[in-house]
């Protein structure tokens, strides 16, 4: 069963955080392409697509703390600091995904979809994005980090 659990995890995590990381960070620079030229629909078709795959994947990406937590509790390391290092950082992931990244592509969906057109603080939103997708994607990467190189890791690395 643990094996199945840890298959379930890693595949969870490429499958969901791949795509959220990919598309988060590909929205500033199509953020700005997309103010830079109003009137091609494009843009802004391109900019929805990356926000609703960020959404629709973080939502999935749920599957990987849980199976995470399983197999952490089958393989009798739930209170291992690099484990709960890793769980804190995921927990910091996900605030940063839901509580910055989030908000801020819909702030800046709703400014290119004004009559207006796109403020002129639509390159610092997408600098600012761009800052917090880092945070995000960094966060990931250290997470994994932690997966693979974790003390007491029975692979003899």
């Amino acid at each position: 069963m643990t094996k199945f659990l840890l298959a379930v995890h890693v595949l969870a995590a490429i499958i969901a955080i791949g795509p959220v990381t990919v598309a988060a960070s590909m929205f500033p620079a199509a953020v700005r392409r997309a103010a830079a030229s109003p009137a091609d629909p494009a843009g802004p078709a391109t900019v929805r697509t990356l926000h609703r795959i960020c959404r629709v994947y973080a939502v999935i990406a749920v599957v990987v703390p849980a199976s995470g937590f399983a197999t952490a509790k089958s393989l009798h390391v739930l209170g291992s600091a690099w484990l709960i290092t890793s769980i804190a950082l995921t927990a910091l992931a996900a605030v940063v995904l839901g509580g910055l990244v989030l908000p801020r592509q819909e702030a800046t969906l709703d400014a290119l979809d004004a009559p207006a057109g796109p403020p002129e603080s639509a390159d610092c939103t997408s600098r600012q994005l761009a800052l917090y997708t880092g945070v995000f994607n960094l966060l990931w990467a250290t997470v994994t980090v932690l997966m693979i190189i974790r003390p007491g890791s029975t692979t003899g690395a």
